[in-house]
């Protein structure tokens, strides 16, 4: 039976604090790349997973950005449509398709990589340099202990 004299403050429980940084961040990255380049959230995360890990099929892109099919899959067509990736079929299993940066996309990509890195480093310049490793070994911790609360490998 739960305790009733618990009180959950909003403003200090870690989930809803993360998502809150979450959703400021991904706001600013996405005012620094939407308007010049056009690309949603979710089109900037396929770009970066293929500029990252290409090829990778679009279930890959998705487990990698952890976003769930459905929005990876506007994102891709999205993608496609605008010639900045390209789809080539798994000559051994025609079912599967490989997704990578076209040319286009390349060159768009390396165009955002120092916008992104540039804003990370601007963010960080709240933390000293030992809080900052500190902070990074802690998200990986908690990063671990979630994906094992939620049951992925």
């Amino acid at each position: 039976m739960a305790n009733h004299s618990q009180v959950l403050e909003l403003e200090n429980f870690l989930p809803y604090r993360l998502s809150i940084l979450t959703q400021i961040v991904s706001e600013s990255l996405h005012d620094l790349y939407a308007g010049p380049f056009g690309l949603t959230v979710t089109q900037w995360r396929v770009m970066a997973a293929l500029g990252r890990f290409a090829p990778l099929t679009a279930s890959e892109v998705g487990q990698r950005i952890v976003m769930d099919k459905v929005a990876v899959s506007r994102a891709v067509a999205g993608l496609l449509k605008r010639g900045l990736i390209e789809r080539a079929t798994d000559r051994s299993d025609r079912r599967r398709a490989a997704l990578k940066l076209s040319a286009a996309g390349r060159s768009m990509h390396a165009r955002i990589v120092p916008i992104a890195l540039a804003y990370e480093e601007r963010l960080y310049e709240g933390l000293a340099p030992e809080e900052r490793q500190h902070f990074d070994e802690l998200c990986d911790r908690l990063l671990a202990r979630a994906k094992v609360l939620r049951d992925i490998p």
